[in-house]
């Protein structure tokens, strides 16, 4: 699934569908408090939770989920593109699990329709995990104690890559990050956020930024253009929605990136090119809107920005259980 504010999409692009317009026009703000996970079966995300780190489904043995979306970094990696499976560069910057089941597809180019159908997506991929769904389900089989806890969750006596997608993407639902600041004045509490964070949360407003990053993410919920009024220069060679739908329209439209504890997810923009809020303010200010924000703007958009960042997933780390002989050893090196 990890890291990035802005994508193609755009922190600020003019035009919203009729149906946000509608939720805007019913909110008192275009941006809404996160609320704190439920968890429905806590025995389904004990188990995702010790899958999610769990770097023996990938090749090398040293792979995991939470390589590219690390859990104490924002969710993300921050590295312009994720390093796979024998150091290979990744085509693409990481977006961050947190908050990520708000989104309304998963991956830049919205490929995989929900959180399940993503988290097979790097276990199989030759350039991330590199392992195969098969030898992920030998490696789990062949461990009486994760044999044991499946049967205790699914009720099956068998094991099969659908039940590891959903025990992961479980518990990657339970990551939301509610508590932020600007969260506890969006509830009334109007010493939350200080006058400059308030100037530039009315800047992000009334310049159009909320077109795109409105909803409790602050994006996830559109995708949009990466260049609206200039053309972006991306140095990834991702074409956006077009990879998807092969329609030359959405070439180049990605999703919308949380803004949601934006100033832990750096860099920024699909291809990681942004190092700073600073700079990714500017760059969407020019390119979405035709906008020049002066220096005093930029810095007011950027402390609002990082009123964003919430309370992070607090939990004890798993333990995970020893290997058999039987279980496949990892092949760091091949």
């Amino acid at each position: 699934m990890s890291s990035s504010w802005v994508t193609a999409a755009a922190v600020m692009v003019f035009g919203v569908t009729m149906g946000t317009a509608t939720v805007q026009a019913a909110s008192p703000e275009p941006i809404q408090p996160i609320k704190a996970a439920k968890v429905g079966d806590p025995a389904l995300v004990e188990l995702g939770k010790k899958l999610y780190f769990e770097p023996r489904l990938s090749k090398s043995g040293f792979i995991s989920c939470n390589s590219c979306h690390n859990l104490s970094m924002g969710g993300t990696d921050n590295l312009k593109t994720s390093i796979g499976h024998n150091w290979q560069k990744g085509p693409i910057n990481a977006p961050t699990v947190l908050n990520s089941s708000m989104n309304l597809a998963q991956f830049w180019d919205g490929r995989a329709k929900d959180l399940q159908a993503q988290a097979g997506g790097p276990i199989a991929n030759p350039g991330e995990m590199a392992f195969t769904h098969q030898l992920a389900v030998e490696v789990l089989t062949s461990i009486p104690a994760y044999q044991a806890e499946f049967k205790k969750v699914f009720k099956k006596d068998t094991l099969d890559i659908e039940q590891v997608t959903k025990a992961i993407a479980a518990f990657e639902e339970t990551l939301v990050t509610p508590n932020s600041r600007f969260d506890k004045w969006l509830k009334g509490d109007k010493k939350a956020i200080t006058a400059d964070e308030l100037a530039g949360y009315q800047l992000f407003k009334n310049s159009g930024c909320v077109a795109c990053h409105n909803g409790p993410a602050v994006g996830g919920n559109s995708f949009q253009k990466m260049g609206v009024v200039a053309p972006y220069k991306a140095s990834s060679p991702a074409e956006g929605r077009m990879a998807v739908t092969g329609k030359d329209a959405d070439r180049f439209n990605f999703k919308v990136p949380t803004l949601r504890n934006v100033e832990l997810t750096y860099p920024y923009f699909h291809d990681g090119e942004a190092a700073t809020l600073t700079q990714a303010v500017d760059i969407m200010g020019r390119l979405q809107l035709g906008k020049q924000f002066t220096a005093d703007e930029n810095a007011k958009i950027v402390a609002f920005l990082k009123t964003l960042t919430g309370e992070q997933p607090k939990f004890a780390l798993p333990i995970l259980p020893p290997s058999t002989d039987a279980t496949p050893r990892p092949r760091p090196f091949e």
